[in-house]
């Protein structure tokens, strides 16, 4: 497969501390993301994961190693317009990124400043809106919307730069149930439908387990690397770093300690319920 993201031996530090000790955020990272994937990494505050998010389109660069985004390196300052169309960024806070005064000039700020040509933009635009499902809201003033939808705003400017791969650090934090749920699933649409590379950064668990892989980073190491099931059936490694779990899991985890024969690897409300039928009409219990 096509990489995407390719992360050679990276290494990172903010600054350097007292007694010219270095403060080490990430250590010697590898990591290859390829082309159409929807990848989540997860890890508690201070883990390393938003530094490394990133890197991904330029706005932090290795202390040492190298990150190249389609074999275009992160470190070639020259080139850096290139990587930053390809790689998109939407962050915690979408008031942080909206600056227009309606829907639709805030989602044509982007293509505007790549000068594209208004009617591209236009085209964009609309399209980027429809794919947000916010297009009705194209005349509303930013400011009025709700939380969830105002990141799908911030997701539509990004989608109108035309990037191959969006990172998206912690978008839902700051969101309610409501408003994780429509960002969630705008995610998933433009992995599936649009074909974009996805990284979600988050510590929702039930956000994680609709990627097709999860990284887990603790103290600036990729510790885990897998698919969900794989990843969520080491409740304890995942407890020993300060991890939750589905709630569905943690259940199937304690049954398993009370000697069920019940599967590890479940992480859904619907798989669990199937599960216990199984269980009870098998006579397992």
């Amino acid at each position: 497969m096509e990489d995407m993201i390719n992360v050679v031996n990276v290494s990172y530090a903010y600054q350097y501390t007292e007694g010219n000790k270095i403060d080490w955020v990430l250590n010697n990272i590898n990591l290859k993301i390829n082309k159409g994937e929807f990848v989540a990494i997860l890890g508690h505050n201070g883990s390393g994961k938003s530094t490394l998010a990133k890197h991904f389109n330029g706005l932090l660069r290795p202390t040492k190693g190298s990150v190249f985004i389609k074999d275009m390196d992160t470190l070639d300052e020259s080139i850096q317009w290139n990587i930053r169309q390809t790689v998109g960024m939407v962050f915690q806070n979408p008031d942080n990124q909206i600056v227009a005064t309606t829907v639709e000039e805030d989602v044509a700020f982007g293509p505007e400043n790549l000068g594209v040509d208004p009617a591209e933009i236009r085209e964009r635009v609309n399209h980027a809106l429809k794919t947000v499902d916010m297009y009705e809201y194209r005349k509303h003033a930013p400011h009025l919307l709700s939380g969830g939808q105002k990141q799908r705003i911030a997701i539509a400017g990004v989608i109108a730069m035309k990037p191959e791969c969006i990172v998206l650090d912690e978008p839902t934090a700051m969101l309610d149930p409501v408003g994780r749920h429509e960002v969630m699933n705008t995610i998933k649409k433009l992995n599936r439908e649009e074909g974009i590379t996805v990284v979600l950064i988050t510590h929702y668990m039930d956000e994680a387990i609709q990627a097709d892989r999860v990284i887990v980073m603790e103290k600036g190491n990729i510790i885990m690397d897998g698919k969900p099931k794989l990843v969520f059936s080491n409740v304890e490694k995942l407890k020993q770093v300060g991890l939750d779990v589905p709630q569905v899991t943690e259940l199937s985890y304690e049954l398993r300690k009370e000697n069920v024969n019940i599967r590890k690897d479940i992480l859904t409300i619907d798989e669990c319920a199937q599960e216990l039928l199984n269980l009870i009409e098998n006579c397992r219990i």
